[in-house]
This record gives C-alpha cells, sequence and structure tokens, in this order.
C-alpha cells in the first residue's frame, strides 16, 4: 500500500488529489480518509497565510524547467482551490545530465494547515515528473497529452453527450467495494454535467478480485449486444449483488441474475464473455489504464486529469469546473 509522505489534513488533500501516487491506494482494501482529522480543541487559532522563507538564488542553476513552467504546472494542479498557496523554492542540477530537482513549499492561505516541502524531479523531455517509483505528466498543460489519448482509446459504455470536449473517464474493477461507492459520485455528475461524456472503462484487478476479470468480460458483452443503456443497468446490478462475486458459484448467479435484469440471454452473454474478441476488449482496457497511470480504482480522468473518484462530491464539482475553465470548455 502506498501512504502518503505529507501530512493529512485540508492542504494534504490537495496533494492526495494532486498526485494520485501520494495517496494511500484507493483500492486496497483501505477505506478512504473521509476528511482531515479532528484538530485538538487547544491548538492555536490559524495566524493567517505562511510566509514561506526567502529562496536562494543559489538553488536555481538549472536552464529546465522555468520557474514559469512550474508555476503553470502547479497552477494547473492546485488552483482549483482559491486558499491553496505555493512558492518554488529551488530548480536545482542533480548529478544525472537533464534529471532536475524542483522544491515547492506549499500552504493554505488560511493558516488553518501546516505548510509543507514538496520535491520532485523532472525528466529530460520536460514532460514529466518523477515522484518515488511513479512518472506523471509535467508542463504548462500537463494533461493535454492524456485528455487527447483518451478521446481517441477510452471506448466503454457511456453517459451523456456524444462530443468529448467535457470527457470524464471512470476506471474501474466490477469486485471492487470503492468501486462500488464510487457509483453515487458518478450518478450525481452524470446529473450535473448533462453534456459531459462519462465513460466506464473496465480495469479489473485479478490479482486481488479473482472474478473481477469474467464480471468485465459479461459487462462488455452486454454493451456489444444491446448498448450503453443497458450496460449501466446491468452494472448497477453486479454492484448492488457485489457480495455474490467472492466465489465462482456465487459470480455465475451473480452475473446471470444482472443479466436476466436487464431483458438479455445470460447463455448467450456467457458464450459472447469466453470469446477471444471479449478478453481482447478487457486487455485493451486494462492496457489504456496502465498507459494513464492508474495506480488504484476507481480513478476518475477529467479531461486526462487524475483524481479519486471517490473524492468527495463538491470537491470533484469543484475540479471539473475549473477543468473546464482551463480548457475553455462551456457546460
Amino acid at each position: 500500500m502506498i501512504r502518503p509522505s505529507v501530512r493529512f489534513a485540508s492542504a494534504a488533500l490537495l496533494a492526495f488529489l494532486f498526485f494520485p501516487v501520494l495517496n494511500a491506494v484507493a483500492q486496497q482494501q483501505t477505506p478512504q480518509a473521509q476528511g482531515p482529522p479532528t484538530q485538538n480543541p487547544s491548538a492555536p487559532a490559524p495566524t493567517g497565510p505562511p510566509v514561506f522563507p526567502k529562496p536562494d538564488p543559489a538553488d536555481f542553476n538549472a536552464a529546465s524547467p522555468t520557474k514559469d513552467v512550474v508555476n503553470a504546472f502547479m497552477q494547473a494542479n492546485l488552483g482549483f482551490d482559491e486558499n491553496s498557496m505555493w512558492q518554488v523554492q529551488a530548480i536545482t542540477k542533480t548529478g544525472i545530465e537533464g534529471i532536475t530537482k524542483v522544491v515547492v513549499l506549499i500552504g493554505d492561505k488560511t493558516g488553518k494547515q501546516q505548510p509543507y516541502r514538496f520535491a520532485f524531479f523532472t525528466t529530460p523531455d520536460g514532460k514529466h515528473v518523477i515522484i518515488g517509483e511513479k512518472i506523471i505528466p509535467f508542463g504548462e498543460h500537463p494533461f493535454a497529452d492524456y485528455r487527447a489519448q483518451l478521446q481517441q482509446r477510452a471506448d466503454g459504455p457511456y453517459r451523456g453527450s456524444a462530443a468529448k470536449d467535457l470527457e470524464l473517464v471512470e476506471f474501474a474493477d466490477f469486485q471492487c467495494p470503492h468501486c462500488k461507492a464510487a457509483q453515487a459520485n458518478m450518478d450525481k455528475l452524470v446529473a450535473d454535467f448533462p453534456k459531459a461524456h462519462i465513460v466506464f472503462q473496465n480495469n479489473p484487478l485479478p490479482a486481488v478480485h479473482p472474478q473481477s476479470v469474467i464480471a468485465a468480460t459479461y459487462g462488455y458483452c452486454v454493451a456489444k449486444q444491446s448498448g450503453s443503456a443497458a450496460f449501466y443497468k446491468f452494472a448497477a446490478a453486479v454492484f448492488d449483488g457485489q457480495d455474490g462475486l467472492n466465489t465462482p458459484d456465487g459470480t455465475t448467479l451473480t452475473l446471470n441474475s444482472a443479466v436476466t435484469k436487464v431483458g438479455l440471454d445470460p447463455a448467450k452473454i456467457a458464450a459472447c464473455a469466453a470469446t477471444p474478441e471479449a478478453k481482447a476488449a478487457i486487455d485493451a482496457s486494462i492496457k489504456l489504464g496502465a498507459d494513464m497511470n492508474i495506480a488504484s480504482v476507481p480513478a476518475l480522468m477529467i479531461n486526462g486529469r487524475q483524481v479519486p473518484a471517490t473524492a468527495p462530491y463538491e470537491t470533484l464539482k469543484q475540479i471539473i469546473q475549473y477543468q473546464m475553465k482551463l480548457d475553455g470548455v462551456t457546460q
């Protein structure tokens, strides 16, 4: 399990959304944090925005990235919260050609949270950041490449608009409890963003959930035979009966029941699920998730920007609205 390296207060929630690699993995059987920890009643009252130490010019000895690019990157990631603030503290050379270390101080304008130091490395191509064992997009428009790839490759069942100006791609596993919990958020997003193209992309984790692949192939076949509307009815039934996926026999009963509820023939869906075509489709969906750097499910890609699909709903709305503004999308 990946654990955060920063304090889990509201400022750390920004990091939780900013870099999925920093949060406790959403789907490793560990519940999501529901909010910041209770503060000590005797703690001193907030004193206002933090005062960051003045940067040392000697700590800016790398030619790239520039301070402007780092600030644009931070703005793209943290700008959705008007209380977030940061200061680029260092952009320094390392012992490896083309690898630059960047240090940013991140704080909260209300003064309620302690500021923290965030360090990362940029790659020679100027398009990626290395954090621990993960590589994530970097630059003035860090999500643009992932957005373009998803517009071309995300081919799962969808709700909402056929246009992809605002595309929300959910990567999920039918046997994942957190994915089941995320469906409440997804249903609200469908209602609140009627012009969004909202895609369900299968991302089963068979090492954790042995029945997730067969559930995904059934879902693929339901969508193939009867379209997206039938798929979402099937998905709701499978999530409702998720406990039945704990055994092979229970899985058969649960999936067949879900197929019957959408008016299809379980035998035909089972035959489709056993075909190389169905397997290839799920493998391609898993590959897309890997290419999008999906490390945990449920994950939601908002025009290429990854956030946990179980994040607080109002935070999800805030990020979507901010990303729409960045991308010039009107709703």
